[in-house]
């Protein structure tokens, strides 16, 4: 299945509009390019969370079939990106969404959607990164992590999806988090290009290319003078609105 541009989609601004203005709330644009989420503000605010709740809970019975597969994307997307903000405002304070786990918490978050139970791990790698053979899906999903792809200002909705997610990874290729030159003009890239290299082309090379379709043209220039990638960078970090003191 892939997300083709132009495909027909429906309206489903009144789906995703709870979700929407949280999001409008309580994300705000840095000067160094990193949204934050203010996970304390919505934490403390018991209207905004039981907003929360009910968004997602929507999702429990909905027929996806009834739904475009632009709609399905920004669907699965949207309730991952909730359900991820959901987990992190149940532990905050923390540090990191690793933060007292081996790994991460990803197969032990769990939601229902369209009548089943479904993880964070299985929308990503079992729903959005199989059912859609295209790259873009990591820049629409958010880890709550510092080097993260952006988590928007505004939720996914399928008339602008194409749009926007083009928009996003822009944003990430021509940032620090996605592409840094070294000094020797080989590429430091984030590490989400080799845990998925098989999605940007299953080599270094196809990384490359990938990056080259959304990179700046002072960048693009930079890259192609080398085309090569020397080392991967990843920060857990919380991309909270500011650091704090948890676990």
């Amino acid at each position: 299945m892939t997300l083709a541009a132009g495909s027909a989609a429906a309206d489903d601004t009144d789906l995703h509009k709870p979700w929407d203005d949280l999001l409008g709330t309580y994300v705000s644009e840095h000067e160094d390019g990193v949204n934050r989420f203010n996970y304390g503000g919505l934490k403390s605010n018991a209207d905004d969370v039981a907003k929360l709740d009910a968004y997602l809970d929507v999702f429990a019975d909905l027929d996806f079939d009834t739904l475009t597969e632009p709609e399905q994307f920004a669907a699965y997307s949207n309730v991952y990106n909730a359900l991820t903000v959901k987990h992190i405002i149940g532990r905050y304070p923390t540090k990191s969404i690793r933060s007292g786990y081996i790994v991460g918490p990803w197969k032990r978050v769990f939601t229902t959607i369209d009548g089943e139970e479904r993880s964070l791990d299985a929308i990503e790698h079992e729903i959005l990164r199989v059912e859609w053979d295209d790259p873009r899906v990591h820049y629409a999903i958010n880890c709550a992590a510092y080097s993260c792809p952006n988590i928007q200002t505004d939720a996914w909705f399928a008339e602008t999806l194409d749009e926007e997610l083009d928009r996003a990874a822009r944003d990430y290729v021509n940032d620090p988090r996605g592409v840094t030159i070294r000094r020797n003009g080989t590429l430091q890239v984030s590490t989400i290009y080799k845990w998925f290299r098989e999605d940007f082309g299953g080599s270094n090379e196809g990384v490359i290319d990938h990056l080259l379709e959304y990179a700046e043209p002072e960048l693009a220039a930079l890259i192609e003078a080398k085309r090569r990638i020397t080392k991967h960078e990843y920060d857990w970090a919380l991309n909270d609105v500011e650091p704090v003191s948890g676990s």
